[in-house]
């Protein structure tokens, strides 16, 4: 008998085969659950096949194996299958346990790196936005948030970063009890101008701080997202007006944008569909 012989004499039949098989099922299997996850109401045999690319008779075959460990479910009424409570569980295992923070220490470096300039990370506390991590700029003449401090959200990069994004109802709140003290002559202290900006925030998919929080200070910064597509932190890139004038707002914006996005995938956010 020769050496390739010995070595799979004692190996069962179709092992490799059974093997094989055995992981297309399971990449077919949570292909289709993904696709239910996109889709609250639940999705009918015959879409979720043509979606798979997959056999009626097969697609039923997972969608049963799905069902029988408690991951979806079958809506006997509609005829539609969902995602059941045991998949909602694992989701929500990794809602608790994402750090934010830590996620965002590594892109606010290469923040840095890319742009010469200091990069912070902040989340929204009432009125005011908190900063809670900060990546140095190497330049002498540099913006340093201390750890903690707080900015007016009107009046601050990171803090009209997650305005534009709440809910009316809640900016509405934020605007009665904080109200729009001017910090600096540049900060937007009426409504009809600061809405006018979130909007243009919405629409650029970032914010601009000209001056409105501290003379010769300029800033752009864009929000993450949590999985509702709700503002969950903010990130920024700050410097003088003499490394950034105007005419770098808008590339630094974009950079912080794209930035913003990978970190929101990375925490399995979602993007409100506005840029």
């Amino acid at each position: 008998m020769s050496e390739v012989k010995r070595r799979t004499a004692g190996r069962p039949a179709g092992s490799g085969k059974a093997s094989g098989g055995h992981s297309q099922s399971l990449v077919r299997g949570l292909n289709l659950l993904e696709r239910l996850a996109g889709h609250p109401g639940g999705l009918a045999l015959s879409e979720l096949a043509e979606q798979a690319d997959l056999a009626p008779s097969t697609t039923h075959r997972l969608l049963q194996a799905l069902q029988s460990q408690g991951f979806i479910t079958q809506d006997s009424e509609l005829g539609v299958w969902k995602v059941d409570v045991k998949t909602f569980r694992i989701g929500n295992s990794f809602l608790e346990a994402r750090d934010f923070v830590g996620t965002s220490r590594p892109f606010l470096r290469r923040l840095t790196d890319q742009t010469g300039e200091t990069a912070n990370l902040g989340i929204r506390d009432g009125g005011t936005a908190v900063f809670l991590a900060q990546s140095e700029s190497p330049q002498m003449m540099r913006m340093i948030t201390r750890l903690g401090s707080r900015a007016p959200l009107h009046a601050s990069g990171v803090g009209k970063a997650l305005m534009a994004w709440l809910p009316e109802e809640e900016l509405e709140r934020v605007l009665i009890e904080r109200g729009l003290p001017r910090v600096t002559e540049n900060t937007l202290h009426t409504p009809g101008s600061l809405r006018e900006g979130l909007a243009e925030i919405r629409q650029l998919g970032f914010a601009c701080d000209r001056e409105e929080h501290a003379i010769g200070l300029h800033c752009v910064a864009a929000c993450i997202h949590d999985e509702h597509g709700t503002p969950l932190a903010a990130l920024s890139v700050s410097g003088p007006v003499a490394r950034i004038p105007e005419a770098r707002l808008l590339e630094l914006g974009a950079l912080v944008r794209d930035t913003a996005a990978e970190i929101t995938a990375r925490l399995g956010g979602r993007i409100p569909q506005s840029w």
